[in-house]
């Protein structure tokens, strides 16, 4: 594994302190999900342009706790080290509703990032295609000084596109890249960084920019889709093996209060993945509970859907193959290897105190009581006893000497989600969605 870097490290126990996911360096602590790992690798050397370029779709399913977003944020990593272009997007109550899929698109390309560009990568990604262009045209005979230079670099960016894609991208694609490029190359980087956002799907762009494109409007949600497409080619152009984009917290789209919203949105997914074999270089990952696949408010409810992403299972086996990757469940053991990994990356002064203190006996203390205080429901205690873990040894580290664990710990449960909540009343964990009144309604098309 590489040495992380210190900022790579407060960046993990910063987040974890605050019950989060961290959004990188997730592989210093990953554990007990290698064939998972694995599966999720074998997907994306399947879609990679460089190896089997494939357009696929994943689904992770797991019950709460599973950690189906760290596994996404795993996958994000290997992607990057992989040479893929990757976006995360999480699915939320309030400005993100599936169906609309502009917004989907919106959110893709503001989360777009690259191994060197954690966020908003769209224009970095340009740069470095219109680059490749400009060396093509050179590397076959033309002059980077001639007057029409720039005239056939344009005509090229045209050509590629329109040859890449088959014919599918809209023209406005194209003439919005051609003229970030043309603003480029007179120093107006301020309205090419407008264009840059429009085609990143923001409807905040001012009219003057809009009218250097020769383009009205916004990127509607017809039309995203073909957009995306072409991010994809200049994605892949640029260099990348591809694009993987993650989809988390499905399961938000069960607590849409109306029925047609709900089944929109589904059918939003049901669209994404019956075309993603027409997007070679693309992977979408999608993450969501049981309930969210088992449910008449959820897959279960839209036959098409539930068809495709038929799950099975022989006993207590599944095939890691299949359209849904069943994560299993935290036990003991696994927590008390994450506790020990996260030890061994804990910055201290006095690392003999640190680990003598919390020592491997009280990791193992500490797993039992937190599992006790959840009545044994192991699964839904790992962001508890993160945040619990981190806080015992931030105190022997501000403390010092002073501060024993072992003599002084005691669990407490505190800020319980409704899960953690159940679990610590003896229930088991609850969705708050249910299946009344949910026989299926056909859902309109939305692309």
């Amino acid at each position: 594994m590489t040495e992380l870097s210190k900022r790579d490290i407060e960046h993990i126990f910063e987040k974890l302190r605050n019950g989060l996911v961290p959004e990188r360096a997730v592989e210093a602590f990953a554990v007990g999900i290698e064939k998972r790992r694995d599966e999720l690798k074998r997907q994306l050397d399947l879609v990679s342009s460089k190896k089997g370029n494939e357009g696929n779709t994943k689904f992770l399913r797991g019950a709460y706790g599973c950690g189906k977003t760290f596994t996404a944020r795993l996958a994000i990593h290997d992607a990057q080290k992989r040479g893929f272009a990757t976006s995360f997007v999480v699915v939320s109550d309030n400005d993100l509703r599936f169906h609309q899929f502009d917004e989907v698109y919106r959110k893709v390309m503001n989360e777009l990032s690259t191994e060197s560009c954690e966020r908003g990568a769209l224009g970095d990604i340009l740069d470095r295609w219109i680059g490749e262009v400009e060396d093509g045209l050179i590397d076959g005979g033309e002059d980077d000084s001639a007057p029409d230079f720039d005239e056939k670099v344009r005509k090229r960016i045209d050509a590629d596109l329109t040859a890449a894609t088959g014919g599918k991208i809209p023209q406005d694609f194209i003439r919005v890249v051609q003229t970030i490029f043309d603003l480029k190359q007179k120093g107006e980087t301020a309205e090419a960084g407008a264009l840059i956002s429009w085609l990143s799907g923001s409807p905040n762009v001012a009219a003057s920019a809009k009218r250097a494109a020769d383009i009205k409007g916004d990127i509607g949600s017809r039309a995203a889709l073909d957009y995306l497409r072409g991010v994809l080619e200049i994605v892949k152009a640029a260099g990348y093996a591809g694009l993987v984009i993650v989809i988390d917290e499905a399961e938000t789209i069960l607590r849409m209060p109306r029925k047609d919203s709900r089944h929109k949105s589904l059918n939003g997914i049901r669209q994404i993945a019956d075309a993603a074999g027409s997007f070679p270089g693309m992977l979408w990952v999608f993450t969501g509970t049981p309930e969210f696949f088992d449910s008449k408010r959820g897959v279960e409810g839209l036959p098409p859907l539930a068809d495709r992403l038929r799950f099975q299972k022989s006993g207590a086996f599944a095939s890691l193959r299949q359209p849904q990757l069943e994560l299993k469940q935290f036990d003991a053991q696994r927590l008390k290897e994450v506790a020990l990994k996260l030890r061994e990356l804990f910055p201290t002064k006095d690392r003999r105190r640190l680990e003598a203190k919390v020592s491997d006996e009280f990791i193992g203390m500490l797993v039992d009581q937190v599992t006790q205080g959840f009545k044994g429901h192991v699964g839904v205690v790992p962001r508890t006893f993160l945040r619990e873990f981190l806080n015992q040894m931030d105190l022997v580290e501000q403390e010092g000497d002073e501060y024993d664990p072992a003599a002084q710990y005691s669990f407490a449960a505190r800020e319980l989600t409704p899960e953690e909540k159940a679990a610590m009343e003896g229930r088991g964990p609850t969705d708050p969605a249910t299946d009344e009144d949910d026989d299926f309604i056909p859902a309109a098309e939305v692309f």
